[in-house]
């Protein structure tokens, strides 16, 4: 059978499309997703020349990875939340609780045990937050579906409660430090994989890109439906390499602080060259496990008849339930995953800071819902792409570090990210009204 594409338009049609209107339609690029990523070319380049060339520099969107993998992690799990037209008010409370049990557990509660930097701490105290959050997200599932309490009502409660219980698990007092194969999750000079190892990745994820395209493509050939023209999965490839190539390049011309590497080559008897060591960071630890969460949960979404059962839900409850769904322990499951995440961004954030302290999490919950709505997440419910999500936590967080560079007051910068979250929620209503 021949390899042909199927024509998408009529002539008349046609005639009044441009160029780019043909390409986006063509390639089946979503146009939110171009929208955002215009929009995010936008403030990176006014930030760059208001900060005076500060900001579109390796040093700062290294940190800027990994300052937004907290919030691209809990927005993954927003976007579930949000489809199916609940809420969660509770997350960043909840991240605060869990980095304070997991604090405690490896600063005051296993030396005693297992002593400092014991090889098994990390883990343990890695699946004691994992545990945590989850039977948090699992308690407030259980009361929004089966009490029937509404979910803005329960993360309400739990927004204050779990604070308050951040707060009285060390009566206020911040734990640190935390151990050291544990600060290898937040980052920093440890807590990145090198060049050799981030070049790797990327010729790995080159190669998925690759094959994703192909298999596609087969699949589409194989049910006989409408195909790409091969121009158009040829652009798609390259503009996917070239995107993670371009970020890996980034991460390995971004070196160690000379302090730093000098100390490293004391440690390890390596003789200092005159000019000085020149190590790269290369990827951050903390953006390769926002990146696994964002494949497992696209994968969750897209794949797995839970994902279906979701935007089942958010799209018709009546007919989902009609349809024999059990829309109660969906709806459980889903906060026992939101849960689980806001363990990881807590065990994140803990290792970063290399401390535990009641201030975590702070206003996270306003900004992973602001990343999901600006990643196209409709509150309506039934839409929503954790890529999206995840590229709009980048949005949020671009603009915090573009006010933080420019020395923007921090009520004014709250008052923009208000602002933009207004104006998102505003544009998904334009955006649907104009699709019915």
């Amino acid at each position: 059978m021949a390899d042909i594409t199927q024509s998408t338009s009529s002539g008349p049609r046609t005639a009044v499309e441009g160029p780019f209107t043909r390409f986006l339609r063509a390639t089946e690029i979503d146009t939110r997703l171009l929208g955002m990523i215009a929009a995010l070319l936008v403030i990176w380049i006014g930030f760059h020349f208001y900060t005076g060339g500060l900001f579109l520099t390796p040093r700062n969107l290294w940190n800027l990875s990994v300052q937004t993998t907290e919030i691209a992690v809990l927005a993954t799990g927003m976007v579930l939340v949000i489809v199916t037209r609940n809420i969660d008010l509770s997350i960043g409370s909840i991240l605060g609780f869990v980095a304070m049990i997991m604090g405690v557990v490896q600063a005051k509660f296993l030396p005693q045990y297992l002593g400092f930097d014991n090889s098994f701490t990390w883990v343990i105290t890695l699946i004691a937050g994992l545990l945590v959050g989850s039977a948090i997200g699992l308690l407030q599932g259980v009361i929004i579906a089966f009490l029937g309490v509404p979910s803005f009502i329960v993360t309400l409660g739990g927004f204050l409660a779990w604070r308050g219980l951040a707060w009285y698990v060390t009566s206020g007092q911040t734990v640190a430090p935390l151990d050291t194969t544990f600060r290898i999750m937040g980052g920093g000079a440890e807590g990145a994989i090198g060049a050799t190892w981030s070049w790797i990745i990327g010729a790995v994820a080159c190669a998925l890109i690759v094959v994703s395209i192909i298999g596609a493509r087969h699949q589409r050939r194989r049910f006989n439906f409408p195909r790409r023209p091969l121009w158009a999965e040829y652009v798609l490839g390259v503009l996917g390499c070239v995107m993670v190539l371009g970020a890996i390049w980034v991460s390995t011309i971004y070196y160690w602080p000379p302090a730093i590497a000098k100390r490293y080559a004391e440690a390890n008897n390596i003789t200092m060259p005159e000019g000085g060591l020149m190590i790269p960071y290369g990827i951050a630890v903390p953006v390769l496990i926002a990146i696994l969460v964002g494949i497992v949960m696209t994968f969750i979404a897209t794949r797995l008849r839970f994902g279906r059962y979701v935007f089942a839900i958010g799209g018709n409850p009546e007919a989902a339930e009609l349809a024999g769904i059990k829309t109660r322990w969906v709806t459980v499951r889903i906060f026992a995953l939101m849960g689980f995440l806001a363990a990881v961004a807590a065990a994140i954030s803990t290792a970063r800071l290399n401390a535990a302290a009641n201030s975590q999490g702070t206003t996270y919950e306003l900004y992973t819902i602001a990343a999901a709505v600006i990643g196209g997440t409709s509150l309506a419910g039934g839409t929503g792409t954790i890529a999206g999500a995840m590229l709009g936590a980048l949005v949020m967080q671009s603009l915090q570090s573009g006010m933080g560079l420019a020395n923007v007051d921090t009520p004014i910068q709250n008052v923009v990210v208000g602002a933009v979250l207004v104006i998102a929620v505003w544009l998904d209503t334009v955006y649907r009204s104009r699709a019915k």
